[in-house]
């Protein structure tokens, strides 16, 4: 057993610029600090027929193992090394069992949705929320999912009108008022990792 880890969580709305911030205070920090993406606990739907997957709305809580999520956060926050899964965009699938984290001093956690619910939340020492405006954002969201997932302008179009921005509205929104910090407008990124970097560190000790 290693020691109790530190829990920070980072949300705001879809291409906020969660992991890049989280990935930034973990590099900023090493080796005291370790990452788990929300990401990673999306269920796996490859079972499903292609003209199905296409209907997952990832940005409902109900696609999520919300409570898997919340076994290995706890385990990682009472000093146990976990396994977590990985989630693969592209085919829709989870690996199980294959990123080996170790209880670190810090341990930050990142998504659009781990505030809207309760037993996630409750876990975390420090809450951090990215308040991007929403045109900024889908500019930010269209360039990543052409570049990194294969999608079309037109697939992203339909899926933020769809989905994005109403469970945004519904639910990403309204956990804003769960934050102890609330970092607004197109931030500054390296202002931002010193601020909350010797922030963490006088918090974890």
């Amino acid at each position: 057993m290693g020691c109790n880890s530190f829990l920070v969580g980072i949300a705001g709305g879809s291409a906020s610029g969660k992991t890049t911030l989280a990935r930034e205070i973990r590099d900023a920090l090493r080796p005291d600090v370790a990452l788990i993406e929300q990401d990673f606990y999306y269920r796996d739907r490859s079972h499903l027929p292609l003209n199905e997957r296409d209907k997952i709305n990832f940005d409902h809580p109900d696609s999520l193992d919300f409570d898997f999520m919340y076994e290995q956060l706890l385990a990682l926050k009472n000093g146990k090394t976990i396994r977590a899964p990985y989630y693969d965009f592209r085919t829709f699938s989870s690996q199980n069992d294959v990123l080996e984290i170790k209880p670190t001093n810090i341990v930050i956690v990142e998504g659009i949705l781990i505030f809207a619910v309760e037993k996630i939340r409750e876990l975390f020492d420090i809450t951090l929320f990215l308040d991007v405006p929403s045109d900024l954002r889908l500019l930010r969201r269209i360039q990543r999912d052409m570049r990194e997932r294969g999608r079309d302008l037109e697939v992203i179009n339909n899926q933020y009108l769809r989905e994005v921005r109403p469970m945004h509205e519904e639910f990403v929104e309204p956990s804003k008022e769960f934050a102890d910090t609330i970092i607004s407008g197109d931030w500054n990124i390296k202002e931002t990792v010193d601020s909350i970097s010797e922030k963490l560190l006088s918090c974890a000790q």
